[in-house]
């Protein structure tokens, strides 16, 4: 987790993602990229030198009608000391039985982000977190261009003017393989989704070709992120400048996801 907690810190440093006095609402799908958003924040706290407040909330879809048992969650974030809400949601029924949606993951998300919108309100919290990380942004970059047309990407850093928060990525600068790494490595639990759709999307599409681009060329997500940095497209381009091209560990990098 030491690497991992270390670029979360720069991408918060960079980025300015965290201010005095914060309660940051991460949302847990109870998958290896937020759990370990939420650890690392945790522990953030003890040294990043400006004090804020975490909680977490996981927005359980009940896919099939059914609970998902999320006790092994709520045991590591209680060791952890964060508090930790289950708030059970019909979005799994809506999307797959009610709606029968051809392309589910779209309206998915949407009613997802609402309630976790909500829920973040509700809780006196005035920032989101989400575990999205460098794969998913270097995905969505190449999906925005294939299937649009357009250069783009979500970005570091959100305000959500009408519903008054800061949505906020502080993985951003970790791949996909460090995360896996640092969550098997530090023998973190995690609930596998039970979603119907889950791994027939266009985005498992993407991660095959950036994984195979990867192989060609180690330090292929760096170059990207270092575009979208350079660019400043969607407020990449971070905060504070300084920061060099650092591609000496992509192989160690391109080892580890094999």
């Amino acid at each position: 987790m030491q690497r991992l907690e270390g670029l979360v810190r720069k991408a918060v440093q960079d980025y300015d993602m965290i201010a005095a006095g914060d309660r940051i609402c991460v949302g847990v799908s109870g998958g290896k990229d937020s759990v370990a958003l939420t650890v690392a924040l945790g522990h953030l706290r003890r040294y990043l030198g400006e004090p804020f407040e975490v909680v977490a909330v996981t927005l359980d879809p009940c896919f099939g009608g059914v609970e998902t048992d999320y006790t092994a969650l709520a045991e590591l974030f209680a060791a952890e000391d964060i508090p930790y809400q289950i708030r059970r949601t019909d979005i799994g029924p809506v999307v797959f039985d009610y709606r029968k949606e051809q392309n589910p993951c779209a309206l998915c998300a949407k009613l997802r982000r609402g309630t976790l919108h909500t829920a973040a309100k509700e809780l006196g919290c005035n920032k989101i977190a989400l575990g999205h990380h460098l794969d998913d942004a270097v995905e969505t970059f190449y999906m925005n261009l294939w299937r649009e047309g357009r250069i783009g990407c979500f970005s570091p850093v959100t305000w959500l003017s009408r519903r008054e928060l800061t949505m906020i990525r502080p993985m951003i600068l970790a791949t996909e393989a460090e995360v896996r790494h640092a969550v098997r490595r530090a023998g973190l639990p995690v609930v596998k989704s039970r979603c119907p759709a889950d791994g027939a999307t266009v985005r498992e599409e993407t991660k095959e070709f950036v994984r195979g681009m990867s192989r060609k060329d180690p330090a292929f997500r760096q170059k990207t992120l270092h575009a979208l940095q350079q660019s400043g497209i969607d407020g990449w381009k971070p905060a504070h400048t300084g920061r060099k091209k650092d591609w000496a560990n992509c192989a160690d990098r391109a080892e580890q996801e094999g």
